[in-house]
This record gives structure tokens, sequence and C-alpha cells, in this order.
């Protein structure tokens, strides 16, 4: 299968900005966005870790180290780069640390999305924004359904606030500068929001997140620390929610106004599995893994329950999960047995078995 016939050809040539390109989410994206033909612009803060998946894919693009806070230079960046569409992933991703920094969440997730808003509002070449958010901007009240895109915004830490009130910020703006009734008359632009649950896979060295910590115990046999083994989520790997985001840009890209609206991409119910779970799939693609069990009385609050409906998503986008969580899991394994074992960086292989199985299912 051709990667291109994926979305008729619709980013081959196309200038494609990123934000957040040398985080974990961005760099795959930046690699899927390259292979579709597209001219791809990063802006980003330095990579957050090392090692980092975006330095091992040594992509061939137009990078901008830069504080999205910064709206002068965010602003240079888009008028100088002209980009076609905007992909908005920079954030502070980690809940945990929105503890430590709450000022440093709030202001990177809200503001720093309202800048770039602000930014596609002052570049006339944009015609599509994709905005993505958190499935942690919803008002949880962990019950066993899934939310839909219409519930109420919330967050009870601060990094769930940010992404609600990034989401309203978003909505604002819509509404204010990109309202639907005048595309085609006072602009052109098509701006839409995303959002995802955990999202899995290769690459990932943050920390606090389950499968980096795994990854970094096993690789220096030593047994991984558990904290809150029931907690349920829903898992899915990184490729997914990207499939998700591109389609909805493809969309945006062809002028169809009705998809400019809010997004959820998550698993299906097989995907609503507990920490525990989650670490014993691991163990059986990586032998070596080794978890205890150790309740941390002192440990910030943390949902236990979060689940995102997607029906519209399937519906409307004809979007469905490719890989079944097991799978996603499997696949993040093997990534780091491959990387930790034999050195090797196995993203692009992984990228064309996700495609295959695309066109094995029939998109």
């Amino acid at each position: 299968m051709h990667i291109n016939t994926l979305f008729k050809v619709i980013y081959q040539g196309k200038k494609v900005l990123i934000t957040g390109h040398t985080g974990f989410k961005g760099s795959w994206l930046a690699l899927w966005l390259t292979k579709l033909g597209a001219e791809v612009i990063g802006y980003s803060l330095p990579p957050p870790t090392e090692p980092n998946h975006y330095n091992l894919l040594n992509l061939d693009i137009n990078s901008t180290i830069a504080d999205i806070r910064d709206l002068n230079k965010l602003i240079e960046v888009f008028q100088t780069t002209q980009p076609d569409i905007v992909f908005h992933l920079a954030a502070q991703p980690i809940v945990r640390l929105s503890y430590q920094e709450p000022i440093e969440t709030l202001s990177a997730n809200i503001i720093g999305t309202a800048n770039v808003l602000e930014a596609c509002r002052k570049t006339q070449s944009v015609k599509a924004a994709v905005m993505i958010t958190s499935d942690k901007c919803y008002e949880n009240k962990e019950w066993i359904w899934g939310y839909k895109e219409t519930d109420q915004m919330g967050g009870y830490d601060p990094y769930s606030a940010s992404k609600g009130c990034a989401e309203l910020v978003i909505s604002s703006y819509r509404n204010s500068f990109f309202n639907l009734k005048d595309y085609g008359k006072s602009h052109n632009s098509l701006i839409a929001s995303t959002r995802a649950g955990n999202v899995i896979g290769g690459g990932d060295w943050a920390p606090d997140r389950l499968m980096p910590d795994i990854a970094r115990a096993t690789s220096e046999s030593k047994p991984v620390i558990i904290r809150n083994p029931k907690s349920t989520r829903p898992w899915q790997h990184v490729l997914d929610p990207l499939f998700g985001y591109l389609l909805l840009g493809s969309k945006l890209l062809e002028g169809k106004p009705e998809f400019a609206d809010a997004w959820n991409f998550g698993p299906g119910n097989e995907g609503m599995l507990s920490v525990i779970e989650v670490s014993e799939l691991f163990k059986k693609s990586w032998s070596d893994v080794e978890f205890v069990i150790n309740h941390d009385a002192n440990a910030p609050h943390e949902a236990s329950m979060l689940k995102l409906d997607i029906s519209k998503a399937n519906y409307r986008l004809n979007w469905k999960p490719v890989w079944e969580t097991a799978r996603g899991i499997s696949a993040t394994a093997e990534w780091y047995k491959e990387y930790y074992q034999n050195g090797k960086i196995i993203t692009e292989k992984q990228l064309g078995q996700f495609c295959e199985d695309i066109e094995r299912l029939g998109f």
C-alpha cells in the first residue's frame, strides 16, 4: 500500500507546521507527514528527554526551537513559512508535574494554545488547524460510560484544568474569528480540536508514564514500581490517534466546514485496562519485565476511571482504532526491546505495519 493513498495525496507538497515536533507524539507525526510528501515545519522547545525519539529519527525538516508562549517569534515563523495546515501538540503533558509546576502548566497549555490560534489568525495561508488537547479536558465524574464531545469541560488537577481551558479558548476563537457562517467570506480557515486517551508507543521517555517507566527499569534489570495498579484508562497506540488527526486534517484541507468541530479519538471497549493489566501484557512481549506494587499514600490525585465515546469519529469520519490495545502494547514493548537490546529504531517499520493493517481493514 502506498502511504499517500490513505489521504488522497492531499498532504503531498503541503506546508505542515507542527508545534511540539520534538516531543513523543509530535515526532511520530513529523515522520508520518514526511512519508506523505509534506514539507514539515517544526516549532518546539528542545527535546524534553535524553534519549529522545526526535533526535533518534534524524528527520530532515525545517525546525525552530522556541517557546509557543513567545507570540512574536511564533507569528514570525508562521508568516515566514506560510503553512497550509497546523497541528498543535506543544504542551506540558504530565499530570504529576502539573502539581509541581502549576503556573508553567497553565501558561504553556492555555496561553500557548491561544498564541497558536492567534498566529493562525494573522497568517492567511493557514487553511486548517488541528488543535490537540486531551481526554482529561472533561469534568471527570469517573462514571463507566464514555464522555461525548458535548460533555462539560473541567479539571481536578492543574493539567486537566489547563486542557479544559484550552478547549474553551479553541471554541472561543472558532466562534469569534473562524466562525463557520463566515467561512469563505471573511476568513478561509477551519479549526478543529481533538481529545485522545492514554497514548503509548516506542520513543517516549517522559517521567511518570507507565511504558517508559517499565522500559527504563527493565533495561537496568530493575523491577518497575506500580503506584496505582487498579487505575483504569483508555490505552491506545500513538499511531491510532495520529491517523485520526491526519484524517481530520485532510477533511479540513478539502474545505469541509462540517468537520471544524471537537473530536474524540480513543480505543474500543477492549482498551479500558487497569495499570496492572497493561503491565502484565507488556511482560508477555518482553519477558525480562518485573514489577512490584507499592501504593503511594502521598501521591497526588489522579482519576481512576476515564473513558471516551468515539461514536462521532466512527460514524462521521469513518475512523476507528486500527490496532487493538493488546497489539499496541506488544508493539510498544517490541520497540523498546529492540532499542535497548539491539540499538535499533523500528519506528518506520511499525508505521509501515500500521498502514498495511489500515489497508487490511478496508479504510
